[in-house]
C-alpha cells in the first residue's frame, strides 16, 4: 500500500541556541546527526523502506534525509528538492534569540508570532543580515518577507497535490524530510486538524511519522514508527 514517511530534520545549531531560524541555512548539530542516523536505523529495523524522497532546499533537512537513507540502505533512491518544503519564513525575527525577543516584545506578542495560525511576524527588511535575495538557490523564486503558518500551508499543499501525491498514489513509499511548520501543514491536511489545534502540535526532531493509505488514497491514522 502507498506509505508516507515524514521526518523533521535533526537538531540544528539554531535549535540548540534557541534562535528563530526559518529560511536561514543552518547545519545540524552532532545530536542532530545522531537523530538522523537513528531515524534511518529505525526505518531499516521496522522494514519501512523508502522508494522515493522529497526534501527542502535547506541543509539541515537535506543532510537529515541523506543520513536516514544511508542508515536504511536507501541512498540510491530518487530524490527531489523543492523550496516549497522549506521551513516557515520568520521574517524580521530570523536570527533572534527567542528569550531575548520575549524580553523585548513580551511573552504574549512572541506567542502570537510563533503560534498564531494567521498572524505573521514582522517583515524582514531588504538588505538585512539574513536577506536571501543573493542566495543562488533562490534565484527566480518569490522569497517571502515573512510567513504565518497559514501562508506556509498555502505553498506546501499545492506542491503536495501536484508533485508528491501522484507519486504516492502510484504505490511508492515516499519519505519527506522537512521542517516543523512545513510538516505541520501536511499533518493538518492529512489528519484533519483544525486551525486552532494545529498551532499546538509539536513535531519532534528525527522521529519518523507514518501514514498508510488505502485503495482510495485516504490516509489512516498517523503514528510514530518507534511505536509500531
Amino acid at each position: 500500500m502507498p506509505t508516507l514517511i515524514l521526518v523533521r530534520h535533526g537538531q540544528s545549531q539554531w535549535n540548540l541556541e534557541n534562535r528563530f531560524t526559518g529560511w536561514w541555512d543552518v547545519d545540524l548539530t552532532e545530536k542532530g546527526v545522531s537523530e538522523a542516523k537513528a531515524a534511518g536505523e529505525l526505518l531499516k529495523e521496522k522494514g519501512v523502506l523508502p522508494t522515493v524522497a522529497f526534501t527542502s532546499y535547506q541543509t539541515r533537512a537535506i543532510k537529515t534525509l541523506h543520513y536516514a537513507l544511508e542508515y536504511c540502505g536507501r541512498l540510491w533512491i530518487p530524490e527531489t528538492k523543492d523550496w516549497r518544503l522549506n521551513e516557515r519564513h520568520y521574517g524580521g525575527l530570523t536570527g533572534l534569540d527567542k528569550q531575548e525577543t520575549r524580553d523585548r516584545h513580551g511573552d504574549e506578542q512572541v506567542h502570537i508570532w510563533r503560534r498564531s495560525f494567521d498572524v505573521p511576524p514582522p517583515e524582514m527588511e531588504a538588505g538585512s543580515d539574513y536577506d536571501l535575495g543573493k542566495d543562488p538557490r533562490y534565484a527566480g523564486i518569490p522569497i517571502p518577507s515573512t510567513e504565518s503558518l497559514k501562508l506556509t500551508i498555502e505553498r506546501v499543499l499545492p506542491y503536495w497535490e501536484s508533485d508528491i501525491l501522484p507519486v504516492l498514489a502510484s504505490g511508492e513509499t515516499v519519505i519527506i524530510s522537512a521542517h516543523g511548520n512545513s510538516l505541520r501543514a501536511l499533518v493538518k491536511h492529512l489528519s484533519g486538524i483544525s486551525d486552532e489545534d494545529i498551532t499546538g502540535l509539536e513535531i519532534p526532531t528525527g522521529q519518523p511519522i507514518v501514514y498508510e493509505f488505502d485503495d482510495n488514497m485516504q490516509p489512516g491514522e498517523r503514528y510514530y514508527l518507534k511505536d509500531a
